[in-house]
């Protein structure tokens, strides 16, 4: 199918058309989000019972107009930049109207970046333009530039409109931008006041620091421990306080390398493709393990790996990559851009009046003519016997 034709724009027509887009988000942006309470709380909508996650993984954002693109197809080159990735970002925001933008990492390319403050300013712009929460964390790359890695998790947590948080309080915790968040039910139910969704954001590092380890990062006891111990008080939380629950709220949790457990997948056991080596840390710290111990989470989601974008379970949790967005980051010409959609629907009673979170649906849209989504599937239901059920695509 053929591309989005802003890339075969010359420059000048390029910088025009993004103007057209920052001039219409920012109009968008000054109305209320159906998503939240207007007081910086995340909430389920009220009309249709749902929570809705846009996963943004790998934009590698550089200096913008002059910073060109990776594997892409030879009549895409001219006029191809980091403003093809800022494009993108904008037609997704706008056909998914998401309640909530995660950012899992590589959001910018540091080495490549005169000044990271302000290529991560560019990167999130779409988002800030447009109103939407949004929240980071911090992947292998970021940290190359003319910031540390505390230091560009500073300048996240202190940007427009972020729920990122830099870590825990009174918590000694390894790494940069480990924290949760808590989505509500809907307003002026039973559960308006309950945390029916949790999001579990952590660092999974960059490089071994272990010096006879090679390879890549990995999530640390201290995550573990952290991890561990919310989770607890979650679940505690949420069937102890009134209106009282049988079943742990379903959970999320988001972060950049891959564990290795998303090696256990054959072709004919997940959704979407593997192109490319699953680049985990080479040794397991884990954590999946503390994952299915703790009972909550449903899924998982990663970027890293650039042309894997596939969904796979093992033991009752959904491991999943996004696919990378940005064009400045590698890829395969020929193989659209793509980001990956999560959506929360909420039970209904017959009364009318919501409750706790029913079904967890993914999919993911390209960046082609159309905005295409691909591999639409129910990651998971409550009460299901654990069975995938993968619907048909849409366009």
């Amino acid at each position: 199918m053929a591309r989005l034709g802003l890339r075969r724009f010359p420059p000048l027509m390029l910088l025009l058309l993004l103007g057209l887009f920052l001039d219409a988000a920012a109009a968008a942006g000054k109305g209320k989000r159906t998503g939240g309470d207007g007081g910086g709380r995340l909430r389920f909508r009220r009309e249709s019972g749902t929570f809705k996650v846009l996963q943004v993984a790998d934009m590698h954002y550089g200096d913008g107009r002059s910073t060109g693109c990776e594997d892409v197809l030879p009549e895409q080159v001219p006029g191809c930049s980091d403003l093809s990735t800022t494009a993108f970002l904008y037609r997704l925001l706008r056909a998914e109207d998401p309640d909530l933008v995660v950012f899992t990492g590589d959001n910018i390319f540091g080495a490549d970046s005169t000044d990271a403050a302000k290529s991560m300013d560019a990167a999130i712009a779409p988002a800030i333009a447009m109103n939407i929460p949004w929240a980071a964390v911090l992947g292998n790359h970021d940290q190359e530039g003319t910031l540390s890695r505390e230091g560009v998790m500073r300048h996240l947590v202190g940007m427009k409109n972020t729920l990122s948080r830099f870590n825990p309080e009174g918590v000694e915790i390894d790494g940069y931008g480990n924290y949760n968040l808590e989505v509500a039910g809907v307003e002026g139910t039973q559960v308006a006041n309950k945390s029916v969704l949790n999001l579990y954001f952590l660092d999974s590092g960059d490089h071994s620091t272990v010096w006879w380890i090679p390879g890549y990062g990995w999530i640390k006891a201290s995550q573990q421990a952290w991890f561990k111990q919310t989770s607890l008080s979650l679940q505690k939380n949420y069937r102890n306080e009134e209106p009282r629950q049988k079943e742990p709220a379903p959970a999320l949790a988001y972060f950049h390398i891959p564990l290795p457990e998303f090696r256990s997948f054959t072709a004919s056991d997940f959704t979407g493709v593997k192109q490319e080596s699953i680049s985990s840390p080479s040794i397991n710290s884990g954590f999946f393990t503390m994952m299915v111990e703790a009972g909550d989470v449903k899924a998982a989601f990663i970027g890293h790996d650039h042309i894997n974008d596939f969904c796979g379970k093992l033991t009752g949790i959904q491991l999943c990559y996004a696919g990378g967005l940005g064009y400045h980051a590698y890829g395969k010409a020929g193989w659209s851009r793509r980001a990956r959609v999560v959506s929360m629907q909420l039970e209904k009673t017959v009364s009318g009046e919501w409750q706790g979170v029913k079904s967890i649906k993914t999919w993911k849209r390209l960046d082609d003519q159309h905005l295409t989504t691909i591999d639409s599937e129910v990651l998971w239901n409550r009460g299901s016997n654990g069975r995938r059920r993968k619907d048909h695509d849409r366009s």
